[in-house]
């Protein structure tokens, strides 16, 4: 049965269906399909991108969001404070309390919690009432690739992300919160997600100016998550990062999709 707990934007959209949704149509002759492509290019190169313009459009469409989801964001993401970054001085793990607890008194830990939600196909070891995750497989939103979740040796092929780290938290509100409300951030399911390991590595504790996916068409959800729990925990954002934001905010595609 589905997870209604399950992440609505890790399902990748089919290509088909994304070209559908930004409106494409196959030209009915070669003329047609010559200053099809010729219009694309130009709009690249005017626009400057880095990928060509229909490529994003397209992979955006794989993850849409609501029209009311995208202008809660772009509000949200006005209202919150531009400041500078604060030192990491006095940040450490610990600080946001024990790393995956049980905050929600259900039995399982946080990293079990995520991996349950987001991976396709999971198994459980006997015996822990469906709580300690031994493989599965990730739709990894930040690649889009496929990753395989096996609990050993190779468990960290998979890693559960802070989408907002929790070092860029410390800096830039999070060391002023009280120790039980730190706790609370680290293990909150909307600031986490099942990601490529390796990618969550690179990630680091960068923040939007610094850091996105390389999957362009995730970015916009990306960012989206970001506003919504910096909104949500009164943190701040630098210029740079703002900046940021609003670019992928408007390269968002919108269709009727349930919350992020």
């Amino acid at each position: 049965m589905p997870n209604p707990d399950r992440d609505p934007w890790n399902a990748r959209w089919s290509d088909r269906r994304a070209l559908r949704l930004l409106g494409a149509r196959r030209p009915r002759c070669r003329r047609g399909r010559t200053l099809w492509w010729l219009a694309v290019l130009v709009a690249t190169v005017g626009v400057g991108l880095g990928l060509p313009a229909w490529t994003q459009a397209v992979e955006a469409a794989r993850y849409p969001v609501s029209a009311a989801d995208l202008a809660a964001g772009r509000s949200a993401l006005d209202a919150i404070p531009v400041k500078g970054r604060a030192p990491t001085t006095g940040y450490d793990r610990s600080a946001f309390g024990q790393a995956w607890s049980d905050v929600n008194r259900n039995g399982c830990d946080t990293r079990n919690d995520i991996l349950a939600r987001d991976l396709t196909g999971a198994t459980f070891k006997p015996e822990t009432r469906d709580c300690v995750v031994l493989a599965g497989t990730l739709d990894d939103p930040y690649s889009g690739g496929v990753r395989q979740f096996v609990r050993g040796a190779g468990s960290t092929a998979v890693q559960i992300d802070h989408v907002v780290a929790l070092a860029d938290a410390w800096q830039k509100g999070a060391q002023q919160w009280a120790p039980e409300t730190r706790e609370a951030f680290a293990n909150d399911p909307a600031n986490l997600l099942a990601v490529d390991g390796p990618l969550n590595q690179e990630k680091g504790a960068g923040d939007a100016a610094t850091w996105l996916p390389p999957n362009t068409g995730y970015r916009c959800v990306y960012v989206l998550r970001q506003v919504r729990v910096k909104a949500a925990y009164v943190l701040w954002v630098t210029a740079a990062e703002r900046d940021t934001m609003r670019r992928q905010l408007d390269r968002c595609v919108v269709a009727e999709v349930g919350a992020p």
